[in-house]
């Protein structure tokens, strides 16, 4: 039997990656995706892949990503490997772009998504923390926060609202309820 890949998308600064960390550490055989990123290792964040705008590139014109594009001046791929962590019969998570969707529901059929929201002063709040963007990076980052997601594709919402270990056991539920 395949696995199931889960597209974890919502607006920058939600949590989307500490809750991912959370579900691995709660169910070991869940494989996070490590996407590849033009930017720079040191930003911190998610384990990611770091590269430059010229590697990327070139392993974009080399086949080496199923998924990729553009967001907030940055290049993100999802490695072709996620075939072999499916076939494998292990269900992944990768960490998506809500703009991405459409396509990754085309390269992946039965593709599950789960929506993660938080409150915009919560949103804020956390981007300001991370120390990566300027106060005018997060303005425009809260103004994109509420984007629709495309029609027709299996959504589960998830409120990031509150700590970790309280929204934890809610995306350990929607990964159980979207068993086959």
């Amino acid at each position: 039997m395949a696995g199931r890949l889960f597209a974890v998308v919502g607006p920058s600064g939600v949590g989307k990656d500490t809750l991912m960390t959370a579900a691995r550490q709660a169910r070991p055989g869940l494989t996070l995706v490590r996407r590849v990123i033009t930017r720079p290792a040191e930003a911190g964040g998610e384990d990611f892949e770091s590269v430059t705008p010229q590697v990327f590139e070139a392993r974009l014109r080399n086949g080496d990503f199923v998924l990729h594009w553009q967001a907030h001046g940055l290049s993100y791929g999802i490695p072709k490997g996620v075939h072999s962590v499916l076939a494998s019969g292990r269900d992944a998570l990768f960490n998506g772009s809500r703009a991405m969707l459409d396509e990754a529901a085309r390269a992946f059929p039965g593709l599950h998504v789960l929506h993660i929201t938080a409150k915009p002063e919560v949103l804020a709040e956390r981007l300001a923390a991370r120390g990566r963007e300027t106060p005018d990076e997060i303005r425009r980052r809260l103004a994109r926060a509420p984007l629709p997601l495309p029609e027709g594709l299996s959504v589960i919402e998830i409120d990031n609202s509150d700590p970790v270990e309280q929204t934890l056991p809610r995306l350990l539920a929607a990964l159980d309820s979207e068993k086959v």
